[in-house]
């Protein structure tokens, strides 16, 4: 007897393969649709919003410093909890500034610079442009 783990887009399916009878059991995998705000959609009072926030610039900035979908969201050096973080993050992709995709147990971004840059241009150049703050020591 073997099993096999076949992937599918919403839950994978595991297969126990008995002397030429296979018993097939569907296991159920939690999956989350990420909701991406296509920046052309954006308000400038949305866009002001996200950017408005010291934690959420230095995201931005972070990224813009990396190969699109590199950065992992546990790997970015914030002051905040790791809660903070994840509505920090869920900002930014309400507001078309990033881009999020999950690969395994990462939640990997992107800046969405072009995108962002056609419907509010010059705007992220202004925010990236800022030299970082440093980080106020953690409570």
């Amino acid at each position: 007897m073997w099993i096999e783990h076949l992937p599918l887009y919403d839950g994978h399916r595991t297969c126990q393969v008995e002397e030429g009878a296979a018993v097939t059991e569907t296991v159920a995998r939690r999956t989350r649709s990420l909701v991406h705000a296509e920046p052309a959609e954006v308000s400038l009072q949305d866009a002001l919003d996200a950017l408005a926030d010291p934690v959420r610039r230095s995201i931005l900035r972070e990224c813009a410093g990396e190969p699109d979908f590199s950065r992992a969201c546990g790997t970015f050096d914030l002051p905040v909890s790791k809660a903070t973080a994840s509505h920090h993050f869920a900002v930014l992709r309400a507001a078309g500034l990033l881009e999020q995709v999950d690969k395994g147990t990462r939640r990997l971004n992107r800046l969405r610079r072009p995108e962002f840059d056609a419907r509010f241009p010059g705007l992220l150049a202004l925010v990236l442009a800022e030299s970082a703050p440093p980080h106020p020591p953690q409570a």
